[in-house]
């Protein structure tokens, strides 16, 4: 009895350390977060940023795989656009439904015959279609299968202009997101990419570009969805960027310079987080070859997404994010407490380790601690639900902020019954989706080689554009 009391007095002091560490931070991000917000809306209304027309030409490259249903939507969100200097590139990853056809009819596409450049190796091309009937070009390749990551080398290969942008087919642009995202550029000549902010479009009625009304969504798990995405994005992402830290920039929306990331070696076709692996690989690259470099995070820059609204299907996106996580770490450990790297392997990395890839199963360990500590009568439930209680709370209130701080800033207007929602359901994702996704990501990692390939299929649904 003795030894189990000593080991659960270990447990209970690792995990005071654990929560004391990640509720430090949280804290910390979500009050720099917001402040960084209210900063930025204070800034606009005092027309204290750039002004006139200033353009960078961008290529938008949208890698898609059996995406018939969502885009032609995407497409036109595009052309809705106010930027003047871009192009449109689809590449269609040998699609099994009808993502080419779609394309080609809404687009009054043909067919044409161009030669492309493999400056990144990738599958090869079969059929090449170009528009330019519309205030940007737009160009559709079809290619062999060989997944996201490939398509997307497919897309650089095929761009002309020397920065892109990449995102999902299944996702919008907020009409001045382009502007914003190329604004970091134009302050610093050493950005070689910029992560923008991804909000789930469930209950968001899009009309050129705006959002011309907004509600939580009808079902509970894209609300709680809602909740969980302001409060990543807001909190570890703005921290992150205050130090060039951030070694994330969502798939849905990112812009990056081509040269550099050409010379890096563009997207790595082997693994699941594309993302994750590109930035990662960029802060390596750019630091082993003392390349002045800044990675930023456009927090204004909007990307409208869908969110799955099936469990089934948030399991699968969760279980991918995992094994794109672990498979980044683990071919970049050599950042892990580097002092070569400076505070991206000092800070970012290190923080990614413990709270993002081994929290889950941290998590596990201690339900089964509890479970454990109660069969030999040693479990101190008024403390176990006091500190249960707080947890609970503090997560909700700092989920709260972030949400709330987002829909403020960006002037969206919430009835009484979407703020009660709100809070209700902030609740629920802090105390039961947290553990349940904890299990799923736990087991992601189980006989993932089988299928790194595989684009993973999520129910997809027409976005509300006019």
């Amino acid at each position: 009895m003795d030894g189990f009391k000593l080991f659960f007095d270990i447990v209970g002091v690792f995990f005071v350390a654990y929560m004391i560490g990640y509720s430090s931070f949280l804290f910390l991000s979500v009050t720099v977060g917001s402040s960084t917000l209210y900063h930025s809306k204070l800034r606009n209304r005092l027309k204290s940023e750039l002004s006139g027309e200033y353009y960078i030409p961008v290529s938008i490259v949208i890698p898609a795989y059996n995406e018939e249903v969502t885009i032609e939507q995407s497409i036109k969100s595009l052309l809705a656009l106010e930027y003047k200097l871009y192009e449109i590139v689809i590449v269609d990853d040998g699609s099994k439904d009808d993502t080419s056809k779609v394309v080609v009819e809404a687009f009054n596409m043909h067919r044409i015959n161009r030669p492309i450049q493999r400056r990144i190796a990738c599958q090869p091309e079969e059929m090449i279609y170009e528009s330019l009937d519309f205030k940007v070009p737009i160009t559709l390749i079809r290619k062999k299968n060989g997944g996201k990551a490939d398509a997307l080398n497919m897309g650089i290969n095929a761009s002309k202009y020397p920065y892109f942008i990449c995102m999902d087919a299944d996702s919008v642009l907020q009409y001045d997101s382009l502007e914003k995202i190329v604004r970091p550029v134009l302050e610093e000549g050493d950005v070689v990419a910029v992560g923008g902010t991804v909000r789930p479009c469930n209950g968001a009625k899009i009309e050129n570009g705006r959002v011309v009304s907004y509600h939580m969504p009808n079902r509970i798990l894209p609300c709680m969805q809602v909740l969980e995405y302001d409060r990543s994005f807001l909190a570890a992402r703005i921290l992150f960027d205050k130090f060039n830290g951030s070694i994330i920039i969502s798939g849905a929306f990112g812009l990056f310079k081509k040269s550099v990331v050409i010379d890096a070696g563009g997207y790595d076709s082997t693994t699941m987080g594309e993302d994750m692996e590109l930035v990662v690989k960029l802060h390596e690259f750019c630091r082993e070859h003392n390349y002045k470099y800044r990675i930023r995070y456009a927090t204004d820059a909007v990307c409208w997404t869908q969110a799955p609204e099936r469990l089934g299907d948030l399991c699968k996106q969760r279980r991918r994010w995992h094994i794109g996580l672990f498979q980044s770490m683990t071919r970049h450990r050599k950042l892990l407490a580097n002092p070569k790297y400076g505070l991206v392997g000092t800070i970012s990395y290190i923080y990614f380790l413990i709270y993002e890839l081994f929290s889950p199963y941290i998590e596990i360990f201690g339900v089964v601690t509890m479970v454990l500590a109660s069969f030999v009568d040693l479990l101190n439930i008024p403390f176990m639900i006091l500190f249960l209680l707080i947890y609970i709370v503090y997560s909700a209130i700092l989920s709260l902020t972030a949400f709330f701080a987002r829909i403020h800033t960006i002037d969206l207007k919430l009835k009484f019954t979407d703020v009660l929602k709100a809070i209700l359901l902030c609740i629920l994702e802090v105390s039961c989706l947290r553990f349940m996704l904890a299990f799923v990501r736990a087991k992601a990692l189980i006989g993932y080689k089988k299928k790194k390939h595989s684009w993973g299929r999520i129910e997809r649904k027409k976005i509300e554009l006019n």
